[in-house]
């Protein structure tokens, strides 16, 4: 049975388990983890950091939230704050290794509409029924392949949008462009993904 003093920290909004977490208090700093670890996991994969190193860089970025997550000023931009740590850490693997990503991890659809604000991408369940199966290894395939086609930046962008859910503004920021530019990016890589994608999507 839960501790019911843990239970409540569970049942927190992001927003107060942020400002909790900040005054040191562990259990809610335990249960911000428990919320951003697998996303931040996802990410890495998604960027397509080096397998044998994507555990390790999902602790360093666990590890830097809980470290400095005192200093952060404003708790609202605490997603913000976090797609930086992980952006950061991913071109410090890139300069380490001295080499352009090499593969991508994705298990998903390509949500079939135009370019809009409101376009996500939705991860889907893996435990996908038997005459499922086939056809949902292909389009992880196709969609793996095309991604991996993807300028860096390109590829940052589209996660950081869709995985970390950043707005245009927040991805500009971190990635030092314009929100023009950022909307551009991943427009282009949305049309791309579509297109190689359209064929199972009618």
């Amino acid at each position: 049975m839960q501790n019911p003093s843990k239970r409540k920290y569970k049942d927190m909004n992001s927003y107060d388990l942020i400002c909790t977490s900040q005054t040191g208090n562990y259990d809610a700093l335990e249960e911000l983890i428990k919320r951003e670890q697998k996303n931040i996991y996802a990410s890495f994969c998604y960027l397509g950091a080096n397998k044998e190193n994507i555990s390790d860089l999902t602790q360093e970025a666990l590890f830097r939230m809980s470290k400095n997550i005192k200093n952060l000023k404003n708790p609202k931009l605490f997603k913000s704050w976090l797609g930086q740590i992980v952006t950061n850490l991913f071109y410090d693997e890139l300069r380490k290794k001295q080499r352009i990503p090499d593969s991508v991890s994705i298990e998903s659809y390509w949500n079939n509409e135009e370019s809009s604000e409101n376009s996500v991408l939705n991860i889907c369940d893996t435990t996908l029924k038997p005459d499922e199966k086939t056809l949902g290894k292909e389009l992880t395939d196709i969609i793996k392949d095309t991604i991996c086609t993807l300028p860096e930046h390109f590829r940052l962008v589209i996660i950081l949008r869709e995985l970390q859910g950043l707005s245009y503004e927040e991805i500009a920021k971190i990635t030092n462009t314009n929100v023009g530019t950022v909307k551009s990016r991943i427009s282009r890589a949305r049309n791309k993904l579509q297109e190689n994608l359209k064929p199972y999507l009618t």
